[in-house]
């Protein structure tokens, strides 16, 4: 079982610390530094680098999660609470994932394939938005793997 734990706690670490470096530290610093489409150009290429690792983080955590939960747990009958949680979270996370890579993501390639830096602008806003959640959800998801065990429920 401690390959599955290794791998589902390097993907979530991959996914998550990948958000915190883009929302709080690449995001202000070129905010500072770089006109609006210049700034843009750079988004679409981090995120599309971003991006395609995400899936594969995705397919990592899902697998591995559900391995240990079926393979080592017998099922979510043999799961805490925190767990559950876990899961529940996930999934919203994932959902989140999609809808920016499908949504906005989607129309700010379009839009800076048109050179249309304003509508590409507002989509960057939008993803900077549903990235802000998703990393409080994915800090809150981390903590329940890390700490859920500990519960005294």
């Amino acid at each position: 079982m401690g390959l599955w734990i290794a791998i589902h706690i390097l993907a979530a670490a991959f996914w998550v610390g990948g958000m915190y470096f883009a929302h709080q530290c690449l995001r202000p610093a070129a905010e500072m530094h770089l006109p609006p489409p210049f700034r843009l150009v750079l988004w679409r290429g981090v995120l599309r680098r971003f991006f395609s690792r995400v899936w594969l983080a995705i397919a990592a955590l899902l697998v591995s999660g559900y391995v240990m939960i079926f393979v080592y747990f017998g099922g979510f009958s043999g799961v805490g609470l925190h767990v559950h949680l876990m899961h529940g979270a996930g999934w919203v996370m994932i959902a989140l994932y999609l809808h920016i890579y499908f949504g906005p993501y989607a129309r700010l390639k379009t839009a800076l394939n048109a050179e249309d830096f304003p509508a590409a602008g507002a989509q960057q806003a939008k993803i900077r938005k549903f990235v802000g959640i998703n990393l409080m959800l994915g800090i809150v998801t981390i903590l329940l793997g890390a700490t859920g065990r500990f519960w005294p429920y």
